[in-house]
Parts: structure tokens; sequence; C-alpha cells
């Protein structure tokens, strides 16, 4: 059974790249382009993990991550934020708000992908057997 990841980002091209790429790796991704409808999307699908741009119009990144966090049945989810801010702080803010990992803007493809498979169990590792996914 394919992994689902939840992606969520405002910029359409941003948005159908990293869906496509993920597909491509065999997983079953779907997007919203809103962070206001994210934690509700998130509850229907399900997804093994999600993957939110910081810079989102309406509600931030950060606020994203701590309503999932918040969230008794998403809480457990691994959170991927993906930023152009790329600094030392930037990264301690974001981890510091409740996401597994990061990645910066332009994405390098092949990191992307690498950081998506290290935050997820694989199919054959019982549930919970990747110390990164925590």
């Amino acid at each position: 059974m394919a992994k689902r990841v939840l992606v969520v980002e405002d910029n359409e091209l941003n948005l159908k790249l990293f869906c496509d790429l993920l597909r491509a790796h065999g997983f079953e991704a779907e997007g919203v382009r809103d962070g206001r409808e994210a934690a509700m999307r998130a509850r229907a699908f399900r997804p093994d993990l999600l993957i939110t741009d910081i810079q989102l119009p309406h509600m931030s990144g950060y606020d994203l991550i701590a309503q999932v966090r918040g969230d008794l049945m998403l809480r457990d989810i691994p959170i991927l934020a993906v930023t152009a801010y790329a600094s030392r702080a930037d990264e301690e803010r974001i981890r510091t708000a409740g996401a597994n990992a990061y990645v910066s803007k332009p994405i390098a493809l092949a990191a992307f992908v690498a950081q998506v498979n290290a935050l997820l169990p694989s199919s054959e590792e019982p549930q919970g057997a990747n110390p990164a996914a925590r």
C-alpha cells in the first residue's frame, strides 16, 4: 500500500512539482493550497506525512504545524517543512514549532525525496520502527 502524503503549498507550480515527484516515487499525494483547509483535509485523507510550506497566505506554516501538533488525531504525523528561509535561526524556529525536518527552496529533487523517505518507515518495517519519524 502506498504511503500517503499531504502537501500544503500555495504556489500552484510548486504544489504540482511536489505531488508529481512524490507520485513518481510511489507515494499517494494530495495537495492543498490553503493552510486553513489542511487540518480538515488531513483528518479525511489520513496522511503518513505532511509537507507544508512555511509562507502561506491566511495561516503560516508555523500556525499549521502548531494546529497539527495540538490535534489528537494528527499529532503523530511527521511534518516536513519547505521554506525559502535557510538560516540556522530559521531551522531552529521550524523545529521548535514541531516540524521533524525541513528542506529549503529551491529544492534539490534527490534531497527532497531522501528527506521524505527518511521520515516514512518503509512498508517492510513495523509502524514506528523508524526513529527519524519521531
